[in-house]
């Protein structure tokens, strides 16, 4: 038995020593993974842990710039997805690859159809081609039609499709890239038993989610990774998700920063401007209930995954939810789109900055005035002096550093970028500001200048939603806060909590 890992028997597969440059950036270091004939393998780590990058030097997509792999203990390196296949390595990515038009057997076999006359190059086996994929399918407990069309069926057949494609290669290593974002809870429940079942066959599954307890209802072994960096691997039993979380964020949460939040007061007989009553979406979010006050900053905390910008894009019709009900001053509302969203005064800084927030080719006065404009209508037009004022109004306001309004916002840095969206929406004067990740990517400074014009706002009487990886500011901040976990809500937290406070509820057992 080996003393470390606990194993009597050999890995199948051995990644020792990896590192990956991009001219000349290290974006993995010395990074290991060891996958075992029959255990399921969760792959950790925050958003640019590595975790992607690693797979694409297994899968053949990336080569690597040092280390070493071995299978059954021969030395390989696939150049290639298609020599990983040849392999026994496959791979099911978050979003179904395969083609809708085609049949389920023509997707299990695409480029590898059986064939028959003339030394089997003629004409397509199609019996043997059916026979074959229902062969596949029960092997996986799926019991569909082979021979109807991919889009006859829901994303979790396709799922499930996907694997069976993976295993008629013979795979040996079967790598599972967020296979559950899309599917609901009962859907996750037949995708685990799936896995299960290969893993009785002795299959190595390597599992990536962002949802802790999907890990450890389903994965026998974790490795984490941080910042391109190995961090270490454990049996689930030998690792909380306490200490998962403390793993991924690389700090043990009593030696965190001991600055005292900010505490901010609200008066909590405000009324209810914002009010969601079982609000939820099929395989994006489970039904929540949210109140947000005039005046009020609440909070939205969670790793990775929890539900958050899915929460905040159901608040602003970018999606439309399945069940339950959003009130505006108590009022039952249906928004078909942010236009609705706006009218009704929601503004959202989205958390992609780059594209979805900013327009790179138009200068900063015209994103500035972009979401009045959309306001106003194709009736009225905002004249260029007006623009010109509002925009200026707005960088004095909120120390924007650029040359001119009229300098193109690609050439202004990330922060003041950051600023411009948030001066959009302050134009058009909202009730209710949505931020999503407004600092992530910007320094020091420009973060504590916006977390402050966010408290201006709210003692205006706006109120805000504040969504941060940055746990600190979300404590700093927040009025309320709104923990999620696994696109589910699991409890609220007051002002003046600390990190660990949120930490400690994201992992807490029953949550």
């Amino acid at each position: 038995m080996d003393a470390v890992t606990g194993h009597t028997v050999s890995p199948v597969m051995e990644l020792t020593g990896i590192h990956k440059h991009f001219s000349g950036i290290p974006v993995l270091r010395d990074v290991q993974l060891n996958l075992y004939p029959g255990e399921i393998h969760a792959l950790m780590g925050q958003n640019g842990a590595g975790k992607s990058t690693l797979i694409k030097v297994l899968t053949g997509v990336l080569e690597a710039s040092g280390g070493q792999m071995r299978l059954a203990g021969q030395a390989v390196w696939p150049d290639s997805p298609l020599a990983a296949q040849r392999l026994g390595i496959s791979t099911v990515y978050q979003e179904v690859n395969l083609c809708p038009n085609l049949s389920v057997a023509e997707n299990i076999f695409a480029g590898r159809y059986p064939r028959c006359g003339i030394a089997q190059g003629f004409r397509i086996d199609w019996a043997t081609l059916h026979q074959r994929a229902r062969e596949l399918v029960a092997r996986i407990g799926l019991s569909i039609d082979v021979t109807r069309l991919l889009s006859d069926y829901p994303v979790a057949v396709q799922q499930l499709v996907a694997i069976a494609r993976a295993l008629s290669i013979e795979a040996k290593v079967l790598i599972l890239d967020e296979p559950t974002s899309s599917l609901d809870d009962d859907e996750v429940q037949k995708l685990f038993e799936v896995l299960r079942r290969l893993r009785g066959e002795g299959l190595a599954i390597v599992f990536v989610t962002h949802f802790l307890n999907q890990v450890y209802a389903v994965s026998d072994r974790i490795t984490v990774l941080r910042n391109g960096s190995w961090v270490g691997e454990w049996a689930v039993a030998d690792l909380p998700a306490q200490a998962l979380i403390n793993a991924m964020l690389g700090r043990e949460l009593a030696a965190q920063s001991t600055e005292p939040p900010v505490s901010p007061v609200f008066d909590g007989a405000a009324h209810a401007l914002l009010q969601a009553e079982g609000l939820g979406q099929s395989g994006q979010l489970q039904p929540i209930d949210l109140k947000v006050r005039a005046g009020e900053v609440v909070g939205l905390a969670g790793l990775l995954g929890s539900g958050r910008t899915e929460l905040a894009r159901l608040l602003f019709g970018l999606q439309a939810p399945d069940r339950g009900v959003l009130r505006i001053d108590g009022r039952a509302v249906a928004f078909s789109n942010p236009m609705d969203a706006i009218r009704e005064g929601l503004a959202l800084c989205p958390e992609e900055r780059k594209t979805d927030g900013i327009v790179a080719e138009l200068s900063v006065r015209e994103n500035i005035a972009l979401a009045l404009q959309a306001r106003m209508g194709m009736g009225r037009f905002l004249s260029r002096a007006e623009q010109t004022a509002i925009a200026e109004r707005y960088v004095q306001l909120l120390g924007i550093k650029t040359a001119s309004v009229e300098t193109p916002i690609a050439l202004l840095s990330g922060g003041n970028q950051q600023k411009a969206i948030l001066a959009r929406w302050m134009a058009i004067e909202p009730r209710l500001l949505i931020l999503d990740e407004p600092t992530r990517g910007i320094d020091v400074a420009a973060k504590q200048e916006i977390m402050e014009q966010i408290l201006r706002l709210a003692d205006a009487g706006m109120a805000v939603v504040f969504i941060s990886s940055e746990m600190s500011e979300v404590v700093r901040v927040a009025h309320r806060i709104v923990v999620l976990r696994d696109r589910r809500k699991v409890g609220e937290l007051p002002a003046g909590s600390s990190e660990e406070a949120v930490y400690e509820l994201i992992a807490a057992e029953n949550a």
